[in-house]
């Protein structure tokens, strides 16, 4: 199904990488996010849903400070952290931090400070 087009809706996302092989292997091995090769030869991605899509780019700054942070849903915020912490990369900021909401931060291979969101049980 395509991605609906929505206004308003966030659709597109770039992320700074410095290797960006090594950062679609971690989006893909830990979230599940489909990663393609684009007609100029370009990485890029789709979530889970198919509804955001973006790209890694090169020679920008991490996202190393959280000012305006995406939060990535998980149905296992645990899980999530053993695959996180498995794949090299560090957490920030434990389950915990925000109380009530079950998130954690993370640090991705390039630096970048994103965070996991877990849905709460009913």
């Amino acid at each position: 199904m395509p991605p609906e087009i929505k206004n308003g809706k966030i659709c597109y996302l770039e992320i700074p990488a410095i290797n960006i092989a090594h950062s679609a292997e971690f989006y893909e091995t830990v979230f599940g996010w489909h990663i393609r090769q684009r007609g100029n030869g370009s990485t890029a991605f789709d979530d889970t849903t198919g509804q955001v899509s973006g790209s890694w780019v090169l020679n920008r700054q991490p996202a190393i400070d959280p000012g305006l942070l995406i939060y990535i849903m998980v149905d296992d915020a645990a899980a999530a952290i053993q695959a996180i912490t498995a794949a090299g990369c560090q957490i920030t900021q434990p389950i915990g931090g925000d109380h009530p909401e079950i998130t954690a931060r993370f640090r991705d291979p390039a630096g970048n400070i994103l965070g996991i969101y877990q849905e709460p049980a009913n």
